[in-house]
């Protein structure tokens, strides 16, 4: 006897590709793979690709293959250091002009570093200022310490789990989730309403930032987007991935395809777990 499969509904969350995932190649193949594969669109990484600071270049990427930026992550790494200037703030006011200009709704920011003295004590309200300046989101990263010889220290002014905070909006990362040796799903729970960014990964629980493909580590990543599905998640999904050590482009395009479809076959929920 054949059974009929329950009905499941979908929620209206849009999964992007990460213009990171397809280092060391650049940011327009980044469009070029999401366009092909059926992305939603893009998260721009501002850093060190010129492309990627240039937001008439990006506009002009976006019209051309007719894929929507959603986000831009400011400039926040170590190595971004000097990319749009040295005034963290002034990152900031760019990123939030280029997601104007784009038409992207979210800028993903991390905690400032513990050196940024200004930034640091600053920080909390300013981003709030900024939010009630604009539509677009700012949503903040959980970060995680740094560990050796069995010790974690944070380069961070600010706690790494960003979630003590009143910030508007959080952004969710299950890589970094790993390297912190935190409960990804407890997180996700203490953000609440205000989880509205995802950047999708997997790790092992290694000391590093692996940023695996889904499904390819231990992080409860199957688990948390059948439950943001039950929530009807509205927010960015946004995968993530390092594809740095693959062979050649073949291997990343396959390696981004996974990504997209394991995202996709998870973010899925019962009809009758839907909220009413």
């Amino acid at each position: 006897m054949t059974r009929t499969p329950e009905p499941v509904v979908v929620p209206e969350a849009r999964v992007a590709l990460a213009t990171a995932s397809v280092y060391p190649e650049g940011t327009a193949k980044a469009f070029e793979l999401a366009g092909q594969l059926g992305y939603d669109g893009v998260e721009i990484m501002v850093w060190t690709d010129p492309v990627s600071q240039d937001i008439e270049a990006l506009k002009r990427l976006q019209d051309y293959y007719e894929v929507p930026i959603l986000a831009i992550h400011a400039p926040c790494l170590v190595i971004t250091q000097r990319v749009w200037g040295t005034d963290p703030w002034a990152k900031l006011v760019k990123a939030k002009d280029a997601a104007e200009t784009l038409g992207a709704e979210a800028v993903v920011v991390h905690p400032p570093f513990r050196w940024q003295r200004d930034y640091v004590n600053r920080f909390v309200g300013g981003i709030q200022e900024m939010a009630n300046e604009t539509e677009v989101r700012f949503a903040v990263e959980n970060m995680f310490p740094l560990r050796a010889r069995g010790q974690a220290v944070s380069p961070y002014g600010l706690d790494w789990d960003p979630t003590g905070e009143g910030f508007r909006d959080f952004t969710l990362d299950l890589s970094h989730t790993s390297v912190s040796q935190s409960d990804a799903l407890d997180m996700r729970r203490a953000m609440g309403d205000r989880l509205s960014h995802i950047h999708i990964a997997d790790g092992t629980g290694a000391n590093r930032d692996e940023h695996l493909v889904p499904g390819r580590g231990e992080q409860p990543c199957a688990e948390l987007l059948e439950g943001l599905a039950a929530d009807g998640f509205d927010g960015l999904i946004v995968v993530e991935v390092n594809t740095r050590r693959c062979e050649d482009s073949y291997e990343r395009e396959g390696d981004l395809a996974e990504a997209l479809a394991f995202t996709r076959l998870n973010l899925a929920a019962p009809a009758d777990a839907w909220p009413q």
